[in-house]
């Protein structure tokens, strides 16, 4: 792995921060501002589509700054390797948004950009932001951004984002690649155009992501007499690998047009997407004692016990034409999406070397059949009625001809709502098929169905309370997921499992609480891992200080799940897996932090896992993978408006 390039993203982000200090706020005659958040708007492509064309002021607020969720573009809970940018998987279920083929590689997921989800500006100024948070432990975060109006109807911006990390485990004496963890760095360019009629909008948007996280393969279980509770010597317990890593380079284009035929009542639109994605893993010394015997984690050699180079490499090209309107009591689309794809497979073949595009059957290699290629076409639409803010009713579906599909409704009065979900679709190609070193199946698995039935509150209670609630019931049939071998595997029975999430926000002068809890019964679900209880809460005093020149927040917050026996970790593969070995225990996560907004500057300070080494046991997050230790954190946002 390459060094991180901290000092020179410090010194960057040193002299910018100079350079700006005379001119982050532009004032009139009588020191009137003219440029502020105020004058930095946001708008959303979805919402364009729906006919909102509302753009709203950026967030400047300190709620949340110094939580690590908050540091990236997916803000759910995460199952992770325990630090900053690792491989991670969502820890409460989330419905399936994609049907029809898709790689199924998803650990970095949570640190992409999202090309559907992007916000686009409107400046009157241009606008700069600059992001940045440095832990003690090696813990690393960097954004900056900028973008400006090129004419009144015109914006365009850029920004580049790092995430790094240093190991944690392992012998001190071992070699470990400078320490380095995590090399995540992404650049994003996006932009709208609206014609001066404003009959026709524009929107595009390029991102790009490579990631490098050097594999440990988590500490290896049954040596030095390691224990769960020995806080002392976990860190330095072998690891199984040392010479492994996963790599992750991916990016996509998206542009979407919408043009006005009769105003709102009808208009046309266009997307196209084109997302590439290519994963490599590498290890060119595998331990002996991994080579004499099998593991969890080099279950079989296929091709050489040295050295392992496997990669795919997955493009997908993706047409949606479609009609869209609406008016004061409703909204309407419908469309056409075309989507091909292709996929090539690549493994090392200790005789024959880089063996490009090979199906192994027994030990007789041929061509690929074109199972590589995927040509499919959906047809798709939406329809929500409503009344101004006081009720709606919604349908979405979408269906792959002679395939998969996909369809839900909900109505909502007032805050109280129910939804019904039905989603039909194919396993991932992953779980269909695999060429590695270590891993082979070629499957034919049927479609998998899902169920989901939900009810729920979104409630602002007087002046000091909102309470959002949610309960839902969740029925799979053919489940296909990956079993305690690491290898991909298809559920005997249904997984049935019900639960209830509850948000409580309240305040009473200076003095907040907030408060997140949810519950999820498995109980008919063994092949679905999610603690039975998950909390977090946080309590801060906030107000203004200096007449009003400082805003604080100074708070505690603390995390717990209940034990369960979490997913595990298949770094060959990058997939979490079912296991049955190692009950990750209940473990509360404290933080101490201090929040402060001076004018255009957002900072924070943090002393993260206080209560590290108080309690028993080790916080592990993921089997074998335990979580940071206590560190100082620090974090700053600073904006400019000219």
């Amino acid at each position: 792995m390459k060094r991180r390039i901290s000092a020179f993203i410090l010194a960057m982000f040193l002299l910018l921060l100079a350079n700006g200090t005379a001119h982050a706020q532009i004032i009139d005659d009588s020191t009137r501002l003219l440029y502020s958040p105020k004058t930095t708007l946001q708008l959303y492509e979805q919402n364009v589509l729906e006919g909102n064309y509302a753009e709203l002021p950026i967030d400047t607020s300190l709620n949340n700054i110094q939580n690590e969720r908050y540091w990236y573009n997916d803000t759910t809970f995460y199952q992770h390797l325990g630090n900053v940018g690792t491989a991670a998987t969502p820890m409460l279920f989330q419905m399936p948004n994609q049907i029809g083929v898709r790689l199924g590689k998803n650990i970095f997921d949570r640190y992409a950009y999202d090309p559907q989800r992007l916000n686009y500006y409107n400046t009157r100024s241009p606008y700069t932001h600059l992001y940045y948070v440095q832990g003690g432990i090696g813990e690393q975060v960097f954004e900056a951004l900028h973008t400006r109006n090129i004419t009144p109807r015109w914006n365009f911006g850029v920004a580049y984002q790092i995430l790094s990390a240093d190991q944690q485990i392992g012998p001190a004496s071992q070699e470990r690649r400078t320490r380095g963890l995590i090399d995540n760095q992404a650049v994003k360019a996006f932009s709208h155009y609206r014609s001066e009629n404003e009959k026709y909008d524009l929107f595009f948007n390029y991102t790009f992501m490579k990631v490098e996280q050097i594999e440990s393969g988590g500490i290896r279980p049954g040596e030095n007499d390691f224990t769960q509770n020995d806080l002392d010597s976990y860190e330095e317990e072998n690891v199984n690998l040392t010479q492994a890593a996963n790599e992750e380079s991916r990016n996509n284009l998206h542009l979407t047009h919408i043009y006005k035929i009769a105003k709102e009542n009808l208009k046309v639109y266009h997307t196209l997407d084109y997302f590439r994605q290519r994963n490599e893993y590498t290890d060119n010394g595998i331990p002996a004692v991994l080579a004499d015997s099998s593991s969890y984690i080099y279950p079989h050699f296929y091709y050489s016990r040295t050295r392992t180079e496997d990669a795919t490499e997955y493009k997908q090209l993706e047409n949606t034409f479609g009609l869209t309107g609406n008016n004061k009591l409703s909204f309407y689309k419908a469309y056409v999406k075309v989507r091909n794809a292709n996929i090539l497979y690549s493994a090392i073949d200790s005789l024959q070397g880089l063996s490009d595009s090979l199906l192994a059957t027994g030990n007789v290699f041929k061509p690929i059949s074109n199972k590589d290629k995927f040509n499919q076409v959906f047809i798709g639409g939406s329809i929500r009625l409503f009344y101004k803010d006081f009720a709606e009713l919604i349908g979405n579906a979408e269906y792959q001809l002679a395939g998969d599909y996909r369809i839900k409704g909900m109505a909502r009065v007032g805050g109280a709502y129910a939804s019904l979900e039905r989603v039909l679709f194919s396993p991932s190609l992953v779980q269909q098929y695999m060429l590695s070193n270590h891993f082979r199946w070629n499957n034919d698995f049927g479609n998998i169905v899902v169920d989901r039935i939900e009810t729920g509150l979104n409630q602002k209670l007087g002046n000091r309370q909102y309470v959002k609630f949610n309960a839902n019931y969740t029925n799979i049939k053919r489940w296909v997921y990956f079993n305690e071998k690491a290898e991909v595997a298809r559920a005997g029975g249904n997984q049935r499992f019900w639960g209830a999430n509850l948000s409580h926000n309240i305040y009473f002068g200076p003095l907040h609480f907030e408060n997140f809890v949810s519950y999820t019964n498995t109980d008919e679900a063994d092949k679905i891992r999610i603690p039975e209880w998950l909390w977090e809460s946080k309590a801060y005093v906030e107000g203004a200080l200096f007449k009003g020149a400082l805003y604080t927040q100074l708070g505690i917050q603390g995390t717990i799940n209940s034990d369960y026996y979490a997913y595990g970790y298949m770094p060959v593969t990058q997939q979490f897996f079912v296991q049955n070995g190692f009950n990750v225990q209940a473990y509360p996560v404290i933080d101490v932090f201090l929040n402060a907004d001076i004018k255009t500057v957002n900072v924070f300070l943090k002393m993260s896992h206080v209560n590290y080494g108080m309690t028993e046991p080790v916080n592990f997050i993921t089997p074998y993978y335990p979580g940071l230790r206590r560190s100082f954190v620090f974090g700053l946002q600073w904006r400019f408006f000219d």
